[in-house]
């Protein structure tokens, strides 16, 4: 993926990607709509598939599918006359949420693209916080790549840039945790016993315990903010409340999920790597 990003057109760079083994597909000159019928669906690591495409549209934009396919996650930071996406992006890596970048990439619009290696096929799907300005790309998703160009309201064409490689360690995403974080649960109702800290663990369990459909995250998440407050330990919190929640039908993993975002939001313990590289991310390393 960085040697694409310096290749001088995107015939080239599309070449270089698909001979790594990393899938993609045209878009509109200038654009970001697909050229081809099912958009990401069609992208390819076939490099006579990508030869036969730049042949027949040789100024298209490069465009690479995210998530478990590629081996990518992005992290988009929008900047447009209704917002910038900065302060948010900034809030969520002092928070410990996107340290983990792998190189950073300069949109047409001047925002920025976040760069994650994805580090198992445990699928996370793409989604938006408008009122951030934040979007994730993960899978379902797909990005336009240098060295592409895309019209801008000003009448010039920009590029996308690659702007900066990664010196410290890159680690994966907790798409799920960062997305908590810049969108977190509405406040639920207390339940009427609890007044002061200190509630009993074993009240607020049974409270999220019975928490009807449409109320059981708000209520899982304000149950473990009350926990971390009170200093209870994250594997105490998550046995007591994850049984509780689960039997409401939340899933282990909507559970964990809300726990972790409630002690980070108390506590701001980052999130934990897991995993090592999947074969996607040692072809987008390249």
């Amino acid at each position: 993926m960085l040697r694409a990003a310096g290749a001088p057109d995107t015939s080239t760079a599309a070449q270089t990607l698909a001979r790594s083994g990393v899938p993609v597909f045209p878009c509109f000159p200038g654009g970001k709509q697909p050229l081809t019928t099912r958009g990401f669906h069609d992208a390819t690591a076939d490099p006579a598939q990508v030869v036969g495409w730049w042949r027949r549209w040789p100024d298209a934009n490069l465009a690479v599918p995210t998530g478990a396919v590629s081996g990518i996650d992005v992290v988009d930071v929008d900047v447009h006359p209704g917002g910038n996406g900065f302060p948010a992006f900034e809030q969520a890596r002092s928070a410990g949420f996107v340290a983990g970048w792998a190189w950073l990439v300069r949109t047409p619009s001047f925002g920025i693209h976040a760069y994650f290696l994805r580090a198992s096929a445990t699928e996370q799907r793409s989604w938006q916080v408008p009122g951030k300005h934040v979007d994730f790309r993960g899978d379902g998703g797909y990005i336009v790549v240098p060295p592409s160009t895309v019209n801008q309201a000003d009448g010039i064409r920009h590029s996308y840039e690659l702007i900066a490689v990664a010196k410290h360690q890159p680690h994966p995403v907790d798409a799920a945790g960062l997305r908590a974080f810049l969108d977190p649960p509405r406040p639920t109702r207390p339940p009427a016993f609890v007044h002061t800290a200190g509630a009993r663990p074993d009240r607020l369990a049974a409270w999220v315990a019975s928490r009807p459909e449409g109320a059981r995250n708000h209520g899982l998440f304000w149950a473990a903010c009350r926990m971390a407050e009170d200093g209870h330990n994250l594997d105490v919190t998550s046995d007591l409340l994850g049984d509780a929640a689960r039997s409401t039908g939340l899933t282990r993993r909507e559970v964990q999920t809300t726990i972790q975002s409630a002690y980070r939001r108390v506590t701001r313990v980052s999130p934990t790597p897991a995993g090592g590289p999947t074969r996607a991310v040692e072809a987008v390393r390249r």
